[in-house]
């Protein structure tokens, strides 16, 4: 990782001879976009990238977006970090939803007030995006291609509930001070007594890109940033649906149970993840893929960005994201979950984690943010 930042802090300093040498507006693209590449590896889920390339040799490589696809927000499909901030607003009835809009589509001004652009390095930039709740989102005009009202569920293994809020903050950054010191701008700058109540939480890599489970998390996402981007992103718009659910893990179930057991109720091994060839139709993976098969062909893909969160003291587990091109991806996912899909099957992994809270967002393309400002 040494050689990642030492890169980084070169290829910072070299960006303006880059931004002089293009136009002004791809310079801004490319300046937005750098993101590290692994060179000779596959880049996945953040947990992989961060267990598979710790003494890999990392270069910087300008990411592009697919020809003729609107720009999106940078937490879409960007690779992860190793903090995050999930700030969840909740507003008051009575509050004027348009001034609320306006304040919190200028997010990227908040993150340039909080890390200067000319100054930050990939220690400290943040790449942030900014979601609406389905009935917030009409308030404010907006107009989405699908309906994406997130319904409560419940199956035999626990529930789902259904939690609502209005305006949905996720960004990432390998400084965590900076989400913290971010979060209180954007709630410095909210309309006055427009918030009813809101949370922020914070979330961190442990032991290298693992769930608190002991598990590698987001083994499955798509490698490449193309095909991240394919998966997470509205050809049409540049928006992206979002879910959003916070589990507690029980962590004396996960440190009682024999490996094996674990391995079972999640359908990997829990040293590398490797998928195992036989595993129950209430395994984790099978409720994911439709079937127990062998590297069972999705039906469905997301862009997962999950992350653990807690402490030891108070509760912890896992604050799951993702994004997707549209809501019915996460539909199929979370009905099989709670065995409303193809079968009465629940899904093993709420066996050792308790889902509380729950939704989803639409987060616009950067244009039709914009259109709020």
């Amino acid at each position: 990782m040494s050689a990642l930042r030492g890169s980084a802090r070169l290829f910072s300093r070299a960006r303006p001879l880059l931004n002089r040498s293009l136009s002004t507006q791809t310079a801004a693209h490319v300046s937005r976009s750098l993101k590290p590449l692994i060179l000779g590896s596959a880049l996945v889920g953040y947990g992989v990238y961060k267990y598979m390339n710790t003494e890999q040799t990392v270069g910087l490589f300008p990411a592009v977006s697919a020809a003729g696809v609107p720009e999106s927000q940078p937490s879409v499909y960007s690779q992860g970090k190793n903090h995050a901030l999930y700030l969840w607003i909740y507003v008051k009835p009575e509050a004027n939803a348009k001034e609320v809009a306006k304040a919190v589509a200028k997010l990227q001004k908040y993150v340039d007030q909080v890390t200067d652009p000319k100054m930050r390095d990939e220690e400290d930039e943040i790449w942030a995006g900014v979601g609406f709740g389905p009935n917030f989102y009409k308030q404010i005009g907006g107009k989405p291609k699908e309906d994406y009202n997130y319904p409560h569920r419940k199956g035999n293994l626990g529930e789902m509930p259904s939690s609502g809020g209005d305006v949905f903050i996720h960004a990432k950054c390998n400084t965590p001070s900076k989400l913290f010191e971010l979060a209180q701008v954007v709630m410095k700058n909210m309309p006055a007594n427009s918030v009813e109540s809101f949370e922020d939480v914070y979330s961190f890599v442990y032991k290298n890109g693992r769930d608190l489970s002991g598990f590698i998390d987001g083994t499955e996402n798509a490698a490449d940033e193309e095909s991240r981007q394919n998966i997470a992103v509205d050809k049409e718009t540049g928006g992206s649906y979002v879910i959003t659910q916070k589990w507690i893990h029980d962590l004396q179930v996960i440190d009682k149970e024999k490996d094996k057991t674990l391995e079972s109720w999640v359908g990997r091994s829990r040293p590398d993840s490797t998928e195992l060839s036989r595993k129950s139709i209430t395994s984790h993976v099978a409720r994911m893929t439709g079937g127990n098969s062998w590297q069972q062909a999705k039906p469905v893909e997301i862009v997962r960005q999950s992350m653990p969160f807690g402490s030891l003291s108070s509760e912890a587990g896992l604050f799951f994201i993702g994004y997707a091109a549209s809501p019915m991806n996460f539909e199929f996912m979370l009905d099989r979950m709670v065995g409303a899909r193809d079968d009465s099957n629940c899904d093993d992994i709420m066996r050792l984690s308790k889902n509380i809270k729950g939704t989803y967002w639409y987060f616009p393309g950067a244009d039709e943010l914009k259109k709020f400002t």
